[in-house]
Order: C-alpha cells, then structure tokens, then sequence
C-alpha cells in the first residue's frame, strides 16, 4: 500500500469556499488512483483553508503527472464555485510537488493541474503530457480570441462584457464591491453639493474648490496653491502623470520663430537662446502629432486644439521655465509667441492650451494605448499561447492580474464613444485619430525606458525624477528577468527551438505592434537577450510605467485649471485680450469639471486587494532556485522604496509615484 499526502489550500479571496463535495484522482506515469472523495471530519474547503487528505494506492504510481480535480453537488445547494488556491503532494518516495491551481472550479467541473518544475514544450517527456498541453492550449484559444475594432489600433480581447470574462482571470468581488461603493459614494457628495449635471460656468475660480469637500491629497492641496507659478509647471512636464513628451533641444525648429530678443529676459544674465542651446539648458515640447485632427463639436460648433510648442530653460536655480508657447504649428500674426512677459491671464491661457493637449495625448496615447491596451495585448497573448507549466506564464501571469476585466470595463464606461474620455477638446474621432497616428510612429526603443532617456536627451536634466527612479526600477526588473530566463534558456537554440515562446512573440508583433518590422519590434526571438530586454519591457510597462502615468491623476488633474481635457473656447489669436473672465468661460462648466475630477478620483485609488509590485501570493514556482530569485528581486525593490522615500522626505514636491511600494504588480485600474 502507498500513501500519497495531500494539503489543499482553499483561496481567500471572497467567496472562496464551497460546501460541494471535492474529489480527486493522482495520475501517474505507471497508473493512475481510484477517485477520491477529500473529507475531513467538520467543514472542508473554507476560505483560506488548508486541509490534509491522504489518497491510498496499492502500489507507487511511478512519477506523477496529473491531479484530477471534480467538484460534485452536495445535497440540492445552488452552485457554490470553489477557489482552489494550490495543492501540495508529498508522495512515497518522500517528494513533495506543487500543483498550482489559482482559479474558480464549478459544479460539475473537471479541472487537471498539472505540478511540479516548470517545462518548456521540448522539456515534456511523457506522451500524456503532450496530450495535456496541446489541449489545454486549444481550449485557452478558443476561450481568449483577438477582435480587431480598428485595423490601425492594437486588437483586444474578443469580450465585450465583464460578466463574459473566465472566473480564472476576472476581478475579485471584494474588489467590484469596493470600486461600485467609492462610485457611489464620491456621486452622492457630488449630488449633495448640487454640481453633477450642472450647465453653469465657474464664476471664479475659487469657487472649483467646492467640487470635494474631503476628497483631498497633500499633493492635490499643492496643485490648487501653486498652479499658476511657472517652476511648478516646469517641473509637471518632467514628474507629473505625463514625462514622455519633453525633449531637449538643439536647434529651434523652423516653425518656431523665437527670437535671442524675446527670451533674453528670462535666461542667465549675459547669457544668450544659443549659448543655452549649447550647453544643453534648452528642452522642447512639440505637439505637432495634434495638427489637423477632426476635434469635438460642441453646441453645434467645432472645438479647437492647439498643435502648440513649448520651449522651457534650466534656469541657473535648477528649475526647468516656460519662457515661449506657441499654440499653432504655422507661425503667423494670429499665431504669436507667448511669454512670461505678457499679461498674466494672456501667459496663464497660453499654458492652459499647452496642458489641455498634453493631458489629450497622455490619456489617449500614454496611458490608454501605451499601457492599457498594449497589456491587453501581452495578456491575451500569454493566455493564448503558454500552458499553464511554461515557465514564462509561471513569471508573466502574476503580471496581467485583472488586466482583461480592466480594459473591458474601460471600453464601455470611460472611452466608449459616449463616455467621460469622449468629451474631450478631440471628441472620440479625434482621440482615436492621434491614437493611429501615435501607434504609426511608435517603436521599440520608445518602449525601453533607457533608449528613450537617451533618445530624448534627458540623461542629464536636473531634478528628473521620474527618470531616475524608472531607470533604476528597470534596471531592478531586468536583473530578475535576466536571472529566470537564463535558468530556463542556457542558450540561444532553447529560445529558437521553443515554439510556444515564439508564438507568444508572433502574437504580440501581429496584434500589438500590427507587423510593422520598420519600427524594431520583434516577429520572434534568436537569442536569451532579445528574451530578456523585451521581457524587462513588458514587465515594466504594466507596474512601473502604468504607474507613473496613472496613480497621480488625481493629485494632478483634480484642480481643472493645472489641466483640462477640454476648453471651451479657441486658442488666443492676439495678445492682450484676455481676463481672468476669459478663463472661466474657456473651462469646463460646473458638471463637466466634477464629470473629469470624479473620473481621476475613481482611477487613482487604491484598493484593498492591490497586489504590489514584486509580490506573489500565488505560488506557481516549484523551484528553489526561482524562488530564491523572487526573494533577492523583492530585496532590491525594498531598497529602492528606501531609498526614494529618504530622497522624498527632503523634497517639497516629493515623486511617489515609481516608488515599489506604491507599485501594483498589474494593470489592475
């Protein structure tokens, strides 16, 4: 007789347990168990649950392969799904294998968890695993399909509702209960406050305070204080939720006519545009991408959109200045240059223009597109092509974690053709043109946070801390990804010769990238380090890039007038016309305003079952040597999060926002 020992842990996320009855059959590579029914005396399978069962067999079942797992009615209970977390198997011989499950099991359900190392497709060598892993990859691609909605967009995932998404990958209700109630709470203060739904404009802007009486953020509070003050709006374009657009300059363009004359004010005395341009103190932001795109109609008129330029000086103190905007691509009389020299609300207006179409194209194409929806593709991706053995799913799913029902969600209630992204300056048609036109002109090295640094000229700009605290995140991630791929792949032909991974990158290329060679994304992988920089990518792209782009929404755009995705009324034509009467009429009106802040509110907040970056409560590695590598990769994290909160508490603006701790380890809003 031979005793096989069983501990079965029962997940605790909500509604986890089940009264069912649980059954299970051991397959081995000689014989297979008889099925048998796990029961303990008192209640199984609650949550958070481990129990210990023992399956009785007359004889070794050689290496064991499989664990079938049934889940049978007890009595005449309406279905009662069961989150099966893991099962552990110690077997005769004395070793002890992992069976990782992390997913919802229904009545009636058969579900085979496959254990032990992790194995790349050539690694398997019984033909009952083969078998295994070809079917579980058909079932998951028939289950997870591409939909194209826009031949020049990235394809999405084939759901249109949450309610459609496998149980395996769909959010947790704790989570749904809690994003549903802080919706309804923040619209009931709105509500009280009479303001939601309101067509009446700001009469000052003092008045925009009484959006939130006590949603408010340290940061925030700054923002409504220091807006106006040009340093502070500098400093937005390095360390807000939008550092990707600035470049330094080495030459104006020919289009942007700004004279030694007009900035001389600003600049170092005895110091000179061209001097400053030499010595790398001169940075530019050009909006150029926006020229032409078909905007918002609104009242039965269209709106305008500034295509604008925006040229900012390191000044002697550090501090990075606007010192020139100009809000159309063509320089004309009725296209002038703008400066701190000029009326105040004239230079405020000219600054607000530049912010209404950076927040555009950072909602549009940074962080919709560039991560959302970019990690949709890796998602899919990695469900459609990996089995749940490969070791690449084992390091990747942890990182797509609600990514699918995120992205659903988001098509329907944010950027649908009639929701809060819609209402825009650009409209949906206008938001959809620059996210073509944005995908036409991306490429890989755009993606890789250090070629990008490098390719905008940033390696040296001061008070950068994005770029500091992202480059060494990467830097953290590329380490750890080098460490696991390199166990998996000793050499060049284990990448060439696994077919799955290069399906996963075939993927990718095809519905991410739409097959444009041109721009340097990978069709397939030749070497361990293509596998790993593209990797390091994908893993910094949904934790650390998402967050930067994300988590500052609200500290940032609550205050409306620090940025709008929509004004009212054109770009100024002429200087000295304007007033802070100009202003409030170019705002958005009274429910527009709560409409954007409660939106950011919403997108901003953390949840109780936010997982942070690094950490992995599902354990799906059975090695020692990976799990190892986990705990030096979280070791590096925690330094890092050390380190930036020291440099923060000497800060009067502090970067949060690349901090691991305030890192999710997905996707996951």
């Amino acid at each position: 007789m031979a005793e096989y020992k069983l501990e079965v842990t029962t997940g605790k996320v909500t509604n986890a347990g089940t009264l069912d009855k649980i059954y299970v059959t051991l397959i081995g590579a000689k014989q297979e168990s008889a099925r048998t029914e796990l029961d303990n005396f008192g209640l199984d399978f609650q949550i958070g649950m481990t129990g210990k069962y023992t399956v009785k067999t007359s004889s070794s079942l050689g290496k064991l392969l499989l664990i079938k797992v049934e889940k049978d009615p007890c009595f005449l209970l309406p279905e009662d799904e069961w989150y099966c977390s893991k099962i552990v198997v110690t077997t005769p011989e004395g070793d002890v294998l992992l069976f990782p499950c992390y997913r919802w099991i229904s009545r009636g359900e058969l579900v085979d968890l496959r254990g032990g190392r992790a194995m790349k497709v050539f690694d398997d060598d019984h033909n009952l695993l083969t078998g295994h892993r070809e079917k579980e990859l058909k079932l998951k691609r028939n289950l997870y399909q591409w939909e194209v909605t826009d031949e020049r967009l990235p394809h999405m995932s084939h759901f249109k509702e949450i309610s459609e998404l496998p149980a395996e990958i769909s959010i947790s209700m704790s989570k749904k209960i809690e994003m549903l109630f802080k919706k309804k709470l923040t619209g009931v203060e709105l509500r009280v406050n009479k303001l939601i739904g309101s067509a009446e404009q700001w009469k000052t802007i003092d008045d925009i305070k009484k959006i939130f009486c006590s949603k408010k953020t340290t940061m925030s509070e700054y923002v409504t204080k220091h807006w106006m003050e040009d340093d502070f709006y500098g400093f937005q374009f390095l360390n807000a939720i939008n550092p990707n657009v600035i470049k330094r300059c080495s030459g104006l363009p020919p289009n942007f006519p700004v004279t030694e004359e007009m900035v001389k004010p600003f600049l170092e005395e005895g110091s000179s545009l061209q001097k400053e341009i030499e010595k790398g103190n001169i940075f530019l932001c050009d909006f150029k991408r926006m020229d032409g795109l078909p905007t918002k109609v609104y009242d039965g008129e269209s709106l305008q959109v500034t295509a604008g330029l925006c040229l900012f000086y390191v000044n002697p103190e550090k501090k990075l200045m606007p010192i020139a905007i100009q809000l159309q691509q063509q320089p004309s009389e009725q296209n002038p240059i703008f400066l701190p020299s000029d009326t105040e609300t004239d230079w405020v207006l000219a600054k607000m223009f530049i912010k209404n179409t950076d927040i555009m194209q950072h909602q549009s194409v940074y962080h919709l597109m560039n991560t959302h929806q970019l990690a949709g593709v890796f998602t899919v991706a990695t469900l459609r092509s990996f089995p749940a053995i490969h070791p690449l799913y084992k390091l990747l799913i942890p990182h797509v974690r609600y990514t699918l029902q995120i992205n659903t969600m988001a098509r329907k209630y944010i950027f649908g053709p009639d929701e809060i992204l819609s209402r825009s300056s650009l409209g949906y048609d206008g938001m959809i043109a620059l996210m073509r036109k944005a995908l036409s002109e991306m490429t890989y090295s755009s993606l890789c946070l250090p070629e990008n640094i490098t390719a905008r000229g940033l390696e040296s700009i001061p008070n950068f801390y994005y770029r500091d605290d992202g480059l060494k995140l990467w830097n953290i991630i590329n380490s750890f990804v080098r460490a696991v791929v390199e166990y998996y792949y000793p050499s060049d032909s284990e990448v060439c010769k696994d077919t799955e991974l290069q399906e996963w990158i075939s993927e990718i290329f095809t519905h991410g990238f739409l097959g444009n060679k041109d721009a340097g994304f990978p069709a397939g992988f030749n070497t361990v380090e293509e596998v790993i920089k593209f990797i390091t990518m994908v893993i910094f792209k949904v934790t650390g890039q998402h967050a930067a782009v994300n988590s500052g929404q609200f500290d940032y755009c609550s205050w409306v007038p620090n940025g709008s995705l929509l004004l009212h009324k054109p770009p100024p034509t002429t200087k000295g016309q304007s007033s802070m009467k100009t202003i409030l009429e170019t705002l958005p009106n009274v429910g527009e305003t709560v409409s954007f802040a409660a939106m950011v509110w919403v997108l901003s907040k953390k949840y109780t079952d936010t997982v942070p970056m690094g950490t992995y409560p599902e354990e799906r590695f059975d090695e020692p040597a990976i799990k190892q590598m986990i705990k030096e990769f979280q070791a590096e994290l925690s330094y890092l999060s050390e380190a930036i909160q020291e440099r923060n508490s000497q800060l009067e603006v502090p970067y949060t926002y690349l901090d691991p701790a305030q890192i999710e380890n997905s996707i996951a809003i």
